[in-house]
Parts: structure tokens; sequence; C-alpha cells
């Protein structure tokens, strides 16, 4: 991102931005389509990458795009480590192999090295290529995102079984746990020193949001603290489901920026976190940005910057990632609004 829009994220943590910063989480699943070109390229062949990102924030100056020159592989880099089987497609993300399926296996898991195990030695050299390429256009790469700890345990064994695994053998989960935390805590810090300047981190998990009240205290709380204690200005997280499970727990966990769900009210959500976490979010990515008509989403977005009520934490973004299929058209809308929080129909474009 450029140095100016750095310099917003840290007014909006710091509660000092007048107006609506617009932020959208990108990745595999929408910007090749988006642009017409090969997911499969896109992920495999870094200039693919380079051209395509580049082309995106050029396209949209007014829109932070978040993390930033995101490299990745679909949801393969963490799970790769472990050895899980990657199959690549031509036209959508690469998809995983469960490495086990009984938590009961858990002891065959050997702690991976981000610099030496699966795609994760790739994705570093990609960033370590880029970086100079990146500061010669004038921006820079501050955010490293990881998959979070529960949603990589899912990824390696099945959501169900995991989930199973969870009830049936606490002792052992808290051991996966503990390996699927060191594993996601090594891989943000390899890539900050690949990176050099960064000083944010996003996790992504949704798997936090699948449970109640009391396995939540016991299996993520702890583990999610200890992956958000490291000393950098942003800490981002992301939990697109709408149990309010965690919410009230938040501040606990050390995040200062949350993307969470279209189905949780601006609102509702505000009385849970508080004044001092940013609020990212929070229009429908697929009814409303991928389906719904320009008017639709401007609709959508002054909705939400309504609803925000000039709170200076927030920023106006999708309940979620950019969905595959997302127009320009919505892009074009969410920034209009952004523009003229005020106005109440939907202008020209």
């Amino acid at each position: 991102m450029r140095p100016d829009q750095w310099k917003t994220i840290e007014k909006i943590l710091s509660g000092k931005h007048a107006g609506t910063q617009p932020a959208l989480i990108v990745d595999s699943p929408w910007i090749p389509p988006f642009l017409g070109v090969s997911t499969e390229s896109y992920i495999r062949k870094l200039p693919v990458y380079l051209q395509a990102n580049m082309e995106i924030v050029d396209r949209f100056p007014e829109v932070i795009f978040f993390p930033g020159f995101w490299v990745e592989a679909g949801m393969a880099a963490e799970p790769s480590g472990f050895g899980a089987q990657v199959v690549y497609y031509p036209d959508q993300p690469p998809t995983i192999r469960h490495v086990f399926e009984d938590i009961n296996e858990v002891s065959q898991l050997r702690q991976p090295n981000p610099e030496k195990d699966g795609l994760m030695p790739e994705v570093l050299a990609k960033y370590r290529k880029i970086l100079p390429l990146v500061r010669e256009k004038g921006m820079d790469i501050k955010i490293v995102a990881a998959r979070g700890p529960m949603t990589l345990a899912s990824h390696l064994m099945g959501v169900t079984n995991f989930l199973i695994g969870l009830k049936t053998e606490p002792e052992k989960t808290h051991t996966l746990m503990k390996i699927m935390t060191r594993t996601v805590k090594d891989w943000l810090e390899a890539q900050a020193e690949a990176l050099q300047n960064v000083d944010g981190i996003f996790v992504l998990d949704d798997i936090m949001g699948f449970l109640n009240e009391s396995d939540y205290l016991e299996f993520a709380h702890g583990y999610f603290k200890d992956i958000f204690s490291v000393p950098v200005k942003l800490k981002a997280l992301h939990n697109d489901t709408p149990n309010a499970v965690s919410f009230k727990h938040l501040n606990g966990l050390g995040v200062n920026m949350f993307n969470f769900s279209h189905l949780v009210p601006i609102s509702t959500l505000r009385e849970f976190v508080g004044d001092s976490v940013v609020i990212m979010g929070n229009i429908s990515p697929l009814d409303i940005m991928v389906n719904g008509t320009y008017e639709e989403v401007y609709q959508a977005a002054q909705e939400c910057i309504k609803e925000n009520n000039g709170h200076p934490r927030f920023m106006l973004s999708a309940g979620g990632g950019v969905s595959m299929g997302t127009p320009e058209s919505t892009i074009r809308a969410i920034i209009h609004a952004a523009k003229n929080p005020a106005n109440a129909e939907a202008g020209s474009h």
C-alpha cells in the first residue's frame, strides 16, 4: 500500500480519522477472474501475480486493499508445510487434501519450518523478489497474513473431524492447538522477516465462530491471544460467522481491527467490542456486492455509513472478503458512497 494509506490506517486505529475509508480484502478468488487471467497462473507465475496486483491498486487508488500484495495460494500455504497435497485448477484457487482425519493421529504431526517446508519457502521467496519492485512504485507491504489455528486444524483434518475431536479428546485437541498456534506465529514472523518493514498482522479464522462460549474459552481464546501478543500497530482478525460468542472477548485478544459478517449489524457489534476496535464491514459480499446493481451496492454502503454513526474507528468494507464475480461497478459504488456519506440517493456512475 501507499504511505498515505498506511497513515490513514494509523489514524483510524487511533480514532483520529475523519471521513469514510473504503477497504477491501482481496485475494486469488477475486483478482484473477476479475482481470481475466488464469488463477493457476496468478498463483504460480510471479510476473502475472505482480502485474495483476499493480493493476488493481492503480485502477482503484481510493481503496485500501487488505492486506496488500498478499502472496497466497488459496488456503494451501500453511497446510502444505504439514505435507498436505495441493491440487491446482485453472479457474479457481487450489484445494488441499486432508493429512489426517482422527484427532488420535495428532502425535504424527511434525512442526513445520516456514523456511523449508511445503509452499511456505516459495511464498517467502516471492515476497523477497517483489518487495523492491513494490517499493520502486512508492509503496510497501506493511501487513502479513495467516490462517488462524482453528482454520488450519480444520484444513488438515476436516471441520467435522476437528469439532468432534474437540469434544471427545480435549487433551489431544490442546496438543493440536499448540502445534497450530506455533505454526501461525512462526509463519507470520517468517513473512515479517522477509518483508523487513511490517507493522501489522491479519489472522483469518471462521472456525472460532463455530464454538459455544465454554469451548471458545477453553480451546480458542488463549491461543488467539498468544498470536496477537506480537508488538505491532495493527492486529486484525477476520471471522465472518454471525456467532456472537467471541465478540465480547475480542478486546481480551488484543485485536484492534475486526472484519465480520454482514449478518451482524454494525451497531450490535459495536456494543460488544466497544470504542477501541476498528470495525471493518459489512456489506453483503454475495447478495449485494456480486448480485446487486450499482444502486443497491451504493445504498447498502450508505446504510453502513449511517449505522456507524460517525464513529472514527470504522472502515467501509465487505462483510468478509471480496467474492469471486464482484464487478467493477460494485467497487465504484462503494467509493462513491464513501465520498458522499450524506447523499441519500445514488448519483451518476
